[in-house]
């Protein structure tokens, strides 16, 4: 559905007729304004409806509508198509969940599709509408506030992750034994999910703050260089995180390896002490004729002191050595 639509003519905001779509193109075709049109989740003919009276590409348009579109900047002759992911982090599930929002920009108009949740446009607009200065700017304040406010949500979401991060890394070195190896895949998998929607975005996001792009005012570039910084800040977090979990599944893996060595350990250390004790029994246990110890009054207190003597010695042995 379209949420918003209004042509913007000198910073002021000004009404606009839906129906015919048409007429609203031309009144801002023919004055020093642009018309910026929002959408959320709309259906192919409502789209395929500012399509034609905008003059969108048609492949841009499938891609709009199509919410697992890979973040990209594509030029068109009369137009640039811009597709961001929107993030935000369910801290309940561990789970990084994605939306989109694609961009139609010219000289004279925006469009903006959202697809999924995520950042709410509605709050962009109005924040825009209070700064008439940068209204002027056109379209292209329009993408530049869009980005921020997407990229804020990345720098939101890098705060979640490093948190739970820390918390894993902490289960992991702490003295008791947890089960960590699930959660740190969870983690790795999302930190991918973030990746794929923060990485793509570097270079155009730089290309944005040097104006490389057709209908991005001139003016713009420094507001697109600090989102730009921002980015590269968002990647350089991501890369740290997924290094940090790296180590911490391999110090999981060494301490489940040490553990599995001490529990080992002090299996052989009992087995030890009861083989000496089955290797008494048994001696003394043969059913043999001739065995002078047979005849002993006190051959079976012997044979059981034996036993426990011998035990003692080596548990002692084996608490002494770090065994038990």
């Amino acid at each position: 559905m379209i949420v918003d639509s209004a042509l913007y003519r000198d910073g002021k905001r000004h009404p606009v007729d839906l129906v015919d779509m048409t007429e609203t193109w031309t009144k801002a075709q023919d004055t020093n304004a642009f018309l910026w049109v929002g959408m959320h989740e709309p259906d192919a003919a409502e789209l395929q409806k500012v399509a034609d009276a905008l003059s969108l590409h048609p492949l841009a348009v499938e891609d709009a509508m199509s919410p697992h579109q890979r973040p990209k900047v594509e030029p068109y002759d009369d137009m640039l198509f811009i597709v961001l992911k929107t993030l935000w982090y369910v801290d309940e599930r561990d789970e990084v969940e994605t939306g989109q929002v694609a961009m139609f920009v010219s000289r004279n108009f925006v469009v903006t599709v959202r697809q999924g949740a995520g950042v709410e446009l509605s709050g962009v607009r109005h924040d825009l509408e209070k700064k008439a200065h940068l209204l002027g700017h056109g379209p292209s304040a329009v993408v530049y506030s869009v980005a921020d406010r997407i990229v804020d949500g990345y720098e939101d979401v890098a705060r979640e992750l490093d948190t739970d991060v820390g918390e894993v890394e902490e289960s992991v070195f702490s003295p008791d034994r947890t089960r960590d190896s699930h959660r740190i895949y969870v983690l790795k998998r999302e930190i991918a999910e973030f990746r794929r929607a923060v990485t793509p975005l570097k270079m155009p996001m730089q290309r944005f703050a040097t104006s490389g792009y057709p209908f991005i005012h001139s003016d713009a570039a420094p507001f697109f260089r600090d989102i730009a910084d921002h980015v590269v800040r968002v990647n350089e977090t991501i890369e740290t995180l997924d290094q940090l979990l790296t180590t911490a599944f391999e110090a999981h893996l060494a301490r489940i390896s040490v553990d599995q060595n001490e529990d080992m350990r002090k299996i052989s250390a009992w087995a030890a002490i009861a083989a000496v004790s089955t290797l008494v029994a048994g001696v003394y246990g043969m059913n043999f004729k001739y065995m002078p110890e047979l005849k002993w009054h006190l051959g079976y207190p012997l044979a059981l002191g034996l036993m426990v003597g011998l035990s003692l010695i080596l548990y002692r042995q084996f608490k002494k050595s770090g065994w038990l």
